[in-house]
């Protein structure tokens, strides 16, 4: 019996185990409409043994969306081509969620592998992005600064948003405020420089994330989990730190988030010393500062390495991103490894199984 198979329950959902798959956008949406690349992506981590398949950063507006190839939840014809995954997804007896978002001024660039690169003009599908200042992401131009009543209107998005990824089917939400996009640079001073309610102060720097999770939270049905997305450190001299998220991670679990998912940096050009479960003691800080269950991610890609992350206190969940690209029934494997024999496995894979 392992740590990492051992169920977890937020609210009244029920995740089966703690390796979760992270949301990864696939720039393969129409008008944000999610087509068959989705189905058979998010239909084979379906089949993997992962106690949550998050999808990915999902647009709560049209200018929201990365690239103009990223999926949305801004329109009610999004909603039916989302419930075609999800019911396939529960169908093989998965929890999946969804990620919403919104790209601020790191919204309306090329997809990873167009031949152009960084911002994508007006003149081609792209759009002006907005921010909470008009400070450019390097390399992108100056977004234009939301006014106090656009700001405001932002919280409705999410609630919108997640009022579709209901009927959607979807079982859990995430409300993604971090790597820089909209909510994250909200949280930042190095992209922040209001000067108004909604900048300044920590208190109002987390103002408008607080206020995205509180809407969430009141449209979102009582017995389902809602969790939260931040980069917990800009990596950078008067950026956004630890013991700051420490306190967001709190107010947040006061607004109704259920669960923190804690990731780090993202809204400005550093370097970050990558390596195996770099972000993990950035998790950890929030999980102990806070007191707030939290999952962590971040180059976990050994069934040993991701158990002794909840062994020793770290996190209560892990979110496999890129190893379960390469190995979508990693969760299967992780469980011979660790000999735990909890995990189902679909019937039509049974022969794979010894």
């Amino acid at each position: 019996m392992s740590r990492l198979f051992d169920p977890l329950t937020l609210r009244e959902t029920v995740l089966p185990n703690r390796a979760w798959v992270a949301p990864m956008c696939q720039y393969s949406a129409s008008d944000g409409l999610v087509g068959d690349w989705h189905l058979q992506h998010l239909g084979s981590l379906a089949t993997g043994g992962f106690g949550l398949v998050v999808a990915e950063a999902t647009a709560v507006v049209a200018e929201g969306r990365i690239t103009s190839r990223d999926a949305g939840l801004y329109t009610d014809e999004h909603v039916a081509a989302w419930r075609r995954i999800t019911d396939f997804v529960h169908e093989r007896g998965t929890v999946i969620g969804v990620q919403l978002a919104h790209a601020g001024r790191k919204a309306s660039t090329w997809w990873p592998w167009a031949e152009e690169r960084g911002y994508e003009p007006p003149s081609s599908a792209g759009w002006q992005t907005v921010g909470p200042s008009p400070v450019p992401f390097p390399g992108l131009p100056a977004p234009r600064e939301l006014t106090g009543e656009q700001v405001a209107a932002i919280p409705e998005l999410f609630a919108a948003a997640a009022r579709r990824a209901l009927a959607a089917g979807f079982d859990v939400v995430e409300v993604h405020a971090a790597h820089g996009y909209l909510l994250h640079e909200f949280l930042s001073p190095l992209s922040n420089e209001r000067t108004d309610d909604y900048g300044g102060s920590l208190e109002n720097r987390m103002r408008l994330p607080l206020e995205v999770t509180r809407a969430v939270r009141e449209v979102w049905p009582a017995e389902r989990a809602l969790l939260v997305r931040i980069s917990a450190t800009d990596w950078a001299e008067g950026g956004l730190t630890v013991d700051e998220s420490v306190q967001l991670a709190k107010e947040l679990a006061v607004a109704g988030a259920d669960l923190v998912d804690v990731s780090t940096g993202g809204n400005v050009l550093v370097d970050i010393p990558v390596g195996p479960g770099y972000q993990v003691p950035a998790a950890r800080a929030v999980r102990e500062g806070a007191g707030v269950p939290v999952s962590a991610v971040g180059l976990v890609t050994e069934p040993v390495q991701a158990e002794q992350i909840l062994v020793e206190g770290s996190a209560d969940a892990v979110m496999v991103a890129r190893q379960a690209l390469r190995e979508p029934r990693w969760a299967l494997r992780a469980a011979r490894e660790l000999g735990d024999e909890r995990v189902p496995w679909q019937p039509q894979y049974l022969r794979a199984r010894l």
